[in-house]
């Protein structure tokens, strides 16, 4: 049986996000219909939920073509969107500029992860000439927005004074900042700023955090690092990280979990 909505019982896209927490596939018949009557945050509510198969069978090229249609409807978000499906391949062939040209407009109309985006791109030269000034400043427009990733890649440029001034004590700040914000990346920063510190218990506790929620593209290159940590504390931790990486990855993690323990 279809579920159906009357027209006067369309929601609106904060209603289908929530609803979305509580029975995906019932909230997924929602946002079709809202999304047919026009509503833009339903439109781009669709794509999200069409490309990762959430509530509804996953289907990325549908899932373009509903993320092009809220853009059209000035949607900057899907247009973000539509900047990750071209830089990914997702739903359609990878490619770099087109995705910067997404996120740059993205960027240009104040959107946070626009700016982060695109301040990636421009940052490795993908899509676009690499550009690490204009990174810089979009990555530090993000985090005043108080995007947490960027006040992380932020807090990176002026430990490393890139194209910047060397400014430690507003990077370690930034770290912070970011860690408290739920990046990952900004609490494993953090807890490296603390451990040189000496606070080796907070240090750890941001480490844990950071491996609750870390990726494993960020937990194999995380290992290394905590092997050649200098307090046993944190060296313990490394097992942990390999774990989870050996979870998440293919047979070489599973052969450096062997190979460690």
């Amino acid at each position: 049986m279809t579920f159906q909505l009357r027209r006067e019982e369309i929601l609106d896209g904060a209603q289908l996000s929530a609803m979305l927490e509580e029975s995906p596939a019932r909230a997924a018949q929602a946002v079709l219909v809202a999304a047919r009557e026009g509503l833009v945050d339903a439109q781009a509510l669709l794509g999200q939920i069409l490309l990762d198969g959430r509530g509804i069978q996953q289907d990325q090229p549908l899932a373009v073509r509903w993320f092009e249609i809220a853009t059209q409807g000035g949607h900057l978000m899907a247009r973000n969107m539509l900047g990750r499906c071209h830089e990914h391949g997702w739903g359609c062939t990878a490619d770099a500029t087109r995705a910067a040209g997404h996120y740059r407009l993205a960027a240009e109309a104040g959107l946070d992860w626009g700016l982060y985006n695109y301040a990636n791109l421009l940052a490795t030269g993908r899509g676009v000439e690499q550009n690490h000034s204009l990174a810089l400043a979009c990555y530090r427009r993000a985090a005043q927005l108080g995007h947490a990733k960027s006040m992380n890649l932020l807090g990176r440029y002026l430990e490393e004074g890139l194209v910047c001034p060397v400014d430690l004590e507003a990077a370690r700040d930034w770290y912070r900042r970011s860690a408290e914000g739920g990046d990952f990346r900004g609490q494993f920063s953090h807890a490296a700023v603390l451990a040189d510190a000496g606070r080796i218990d907070e240090a750890v506790e941001w480490l844990n955090r950071a491996l609750a929620g870390g990726n494993l593209n960020f937990l194999r290159v995380a290992c290394t690092a905590l092997l050649n940590a200098t307090h046993p504390e944190i060296r313990e931790l490394a097992l942990a990280y390999h774990q989870r990486a050996a979870q998440l990855g293919d047979e070489r993690d599973v052969e450096r979990l062997a190979v460690l323990a």
